[in-house]
């Protein structure tokens, strides 16, 4: 049996220039790259993959012209409104991972009542990482400690990678064990910086829009060839 990795993580770039390729407007990239995210998160589970994390918007980008910033957070409330009622009946749990500030209060609603609707009865977890930055997240992490350490709660000889890991935003999914990034970009961009210290990458020349099921288990089949090491030499 091909080995599968339970968790899954996805740079989705590439949907400007999916766009601009075509003579459409950097706009249109984004609506169909959000259109392309069911297609691969119903894939994703068929294939054996237990947990999907996409990072669909950072914290840098919020510096992109307002028009398509707003456009972004209107799809992305059509898109939670749309498929929950999806994501109760297919059993996938959705997790919003980033900061709250500055969405706005109706979309922070949607968000937290789509997260708990969907945490109740599932069998796939679906993160998508919005207003997400990797350094952000350790930054959160290392305040929240410096709170509890203040009020007592924790005794600073006690922090060890384990315990920093409880301060994360979601620290019960277990790291990613494949990244995969389209558009042909070769760094990770700020996703994930705690969490992908010993992950395999996968780069892939296609935009986002145009990634397709079958990429998907391309990527998941170079995955099982492959010989996670740790950092530990193993013995012949």
């Amino acid at each position: 049996m091909k080995k599968i990795p339970q968790h899954v993580c996805i740079i989705m770039d590439g949907n400007g220039r999916w766009a601009q390729k075509r003579g459409l407007p950097r706009t249109a990239g984004h609506v169909k790259g959000i259109a392309n995210v069911k297609k691969i998160t119903i894939a994703a589970r068929d294939l054996g993959v237990k947990i999907l994390t996409l990072f669909a918007f950072s914290t840098e980008n919020w510096s992109r012209p307002a028009s398509e910033i707003k456009l972004l957070m209107r799809e992305f409330d059509k898109y939670l409104t749309r498929e929950m009622s999806s994501f109760i009946k297919d059993k996938i749990r959705l997790n919003v991972m980033g900061r709250k500030n500055p969405f706005s209060d109706k979309l922070w609603e949607r968000i937290q009542y789509v997260q708990d609707q969907t945490k109740k009865d599932y069998n796939f977890i679906l993160n998508l990482a919005v207003n997400y930055g990797g350094r952000a997240e350790i930054v959160d992490a290392a305040k929240k400690i410096a709170s509890d350490f203040k009020q007592g709660s924790i005794d600073i000889d006690d922090l060890n990678e384990d315990k920093f890991r409880e301060y994360l935003y979601f620290p019960e999914v277990p790291d990613p064990d494949l990244l995969i990034r389209t558009s042909g970009e070769l760094r990770i961009s700020n996703f994930l910086v705690w969490e992908l210290a010993y992950s395999e990458f996968y780069f892939i020349k296609k935009f986002w829009p145009d990634f397709n099921p079958k990429d998907l288990e391309l990527a998941i089949s170079e995955y099982a060839k492959r010989d996670r090491r740790y950092g530990v030499v193993k013995s012949a």
